[in-house]
């Protein structure tokens, strides 16, 4: 809503309503939210745009359109009288999606169906919240350079999600960089979990409307972590397939480019393969591998591919979740069988990782000031000083191991054989 701001300080919360039942269900649910039933009023919403023309917007703003006759016409009036940042639910009983997109189009941020139930204006008011405490974009930020990397799991379980919020608690607290997490597992993700946060709806509502994402819709839909951390995630239900070519998760990209310094992307292999396009413009990989078989081979699969897709890309090689006494291979073998160094190394402590699960913050602000923590700022260091290199020069290829005989499967094939005969003695 774009009206001139007034000079009175604001209410947390307005509402505007038609019929008794509908203004006891609201003043019921405000009541539980801690704001005041006195203002839920009578009126509709005509009413609300005579009210507010003389008074301060507030926070949260919800009208009722039942009786309007031309609602799009009725709500560019109340945008003329609202202040910048209120937050508008509408209700009304048109079912109709054109009116609905309509409405969305206009600046409200969602209409309900009436009647109305208890969860359904629970959920939207939590969501209006959820917005009024998203991060405004960084001004400024067009003019800082920005730095795009994903990370990317060999194989499930590895620890790339942990991997990629630790990063951001780095960079945004250690390193002071205003970051962006965008965790593209729909279904499963873990990033907001991980920092104890609700995840939203913002990234389904970008999958379902990739037009409306702008700027604005930025702003509205991530969910700030911190002053200087905030993500995009989601937990869709698994019934509810994601029908989607790409678009709106390479537009996703842009618009975070346009609002932060570093743009952390946790994306999964079913996603990254089929949209090769999504890192297509990345300035570092972090591909998170533990010290087994399996992602030796899906390792060497990986950065194969990586090689053919984006050959001028520069990719950190992190074992995670690594115990030198205990493993099916060593990092010597796992090293020779993918012919490149790992680059850093990540221990695995269960006690650390319980007690940051437990607490929901990040590992590495768990392992802060631990022996354990010398490998999270290794690898911030790595990819900060990548990050602020000169754009042009050709990164640097890791060196090749020498081929002692036989295809790189074969190796992992001859060490698998190698320890399977070790555990038959």
């Amino acid at each position: 809503m774009n009206a001139p701001f007034k000079s009175a300080a604001r209410e947390p919360f307005n509402a505007f309503v038609c019929d008794d039942e509908t203004l006891e269900l609201v003043r019921m649910v405000a009541s539980d939210l801690g704001w005041p039933t006195e203002k839920c009023n009578k009126g509709g919403l005509r009413n609300s745009v005579q009210t507010l023309s003389v008074s301060a917007s507030p926070n949260i703003l919800f009208v009722d359109m039942s009786e309007s006759g031309d609602p799009i016409n009725d709500i560019n009036s109340l945008a003329e009288v609202c202040e910048p940042g209120t937050v508008v639910i509408a209700a009304g009983q048109v079912n109709d999606v054109r009116l609905y997109r309509d409405l969305l189009s206009s600046g409200i941020q969602d209409y309900l169906l009436k009647p109305l139930s208890v969860d359904q204006l629970r959920d939207s008011f939590a969501q209006a919240q959820a917005m009024l405490s998203a991060p405004k974009v960084v001004e400024g930020a067009g003019d800082r350079p920005h730095h795009l990397m994903a990370v990317v799991g060999v194989r499930g379980g590895v620890g790339a999600s942990m991997v990629s919020t630790s990063l951001c608690w780095a960079f945004s607290e250690q390193a002071g960089r205003h970051t962006a997490l965008l965790d593209l597992d729909v279904h499963f993700g873990t990033g907001a979990l991980t920092l104890d946060l609700e995840p939203g709806r913002g990234l389904i509502d970008a999958i379902d409307n990739p037009s409306r994402i702008d700027g604005l819709f930025i702003e509205r839909a991530m969910v700030r972590a911190s002053d200087k951390l905030s993500l995009l995630s989601a937990e869709a239900p698994i019934h509810q397939p994601v029908l989607t070519d790409g678009s709106a998760f390479f537009q996703l990209e842009e618009e975070l480019r346009h609002a932060f310094e570093m743009t952390v992307v946790d994306i999964p292999r079913q996603v990254l393969i089929p949209f090769p396009h999504l890192v297509s413009e990345a300035g570092t990989i972090v591909l998170v591998t533990d010290i087994t078989l399996a992602a030796a081979r899906d390792t060497i699969r990986m950065l194969a591919w990586f090689k053919q897709h984006i050959p001028g890309v520069r990719v950190v090689l992190v074992a995670n979740k690594f115990q030198s006494s205990v493993g099916e291979l060593s990092r010597k073998e796992f090293e020779s069988s993918i012919e490149r160094p790992v680059d850093v190394v990540i221990a695995f402590d269960p006690k650390l990782v319980s007690q940051a699960a437990k607490l929901g913050k990040s590992y590495a602000e768990l392992c802060k000031g631990t022996k354990a923590g010398q490998a999270w700022t290794q690898l911030t260091r790595q990819i900060l000083d990548g990050a602020d290199a000169d754009p042009d020069e050709a990164p640097q290829k890791a060196p090749a191991a020498k081929d002692k005989g036989g295809s790189l499967l074969g190796k992992i094939g001859g060490l698998g054989g190698m320890l399977a005969k070790k555990g038959a003695k």
